[in-house]
């Protein structure tokens, strides 16, 4: 269960990076990174983890991740703006 989530969470940074950037993503240009990876990054000032799950998935989870921000799935744009370009934000909604 938990590689299916860092894969949705990567998933849906990329395709949001890419949809900011214009362009259009493919499942092979897709980066890869494992749970241990992400856990090495929990902490550090340019990572920003955002949950954009829908209100009554996100109030029905008994799991959430701790320091997430909430977003709203439709206004990535917005939220990318909102952080410097090296920040990464890591979206999910598992």
């Amino acid at each position: 269960m938990k590689k299916n989530f860092i894969r949705i969470v990567l998933v849906a940074a990329y395709v949001a990076m890419a949809t900011l950037m214009g362009q259009t993503a493919t499942a092979a240009d897709i980066p890869r990174m494992t749970k241990e990876d992400l856990k090495a990054k929990l902490g550090t000032p340019h990572l920003v983890i955002v949950d954009v799950r829908v209100g009554t998935d996100w109030k029905a989870s008994e799991v959430k991740v701790k320091g997430a921000v909430r977003g709203d799935p439709q206004n990535i744009v917005s939220l990318a703006k909102q952080h410097p370009k090296d920040t990464t934000l890591v979206l999910y909604c598992a």
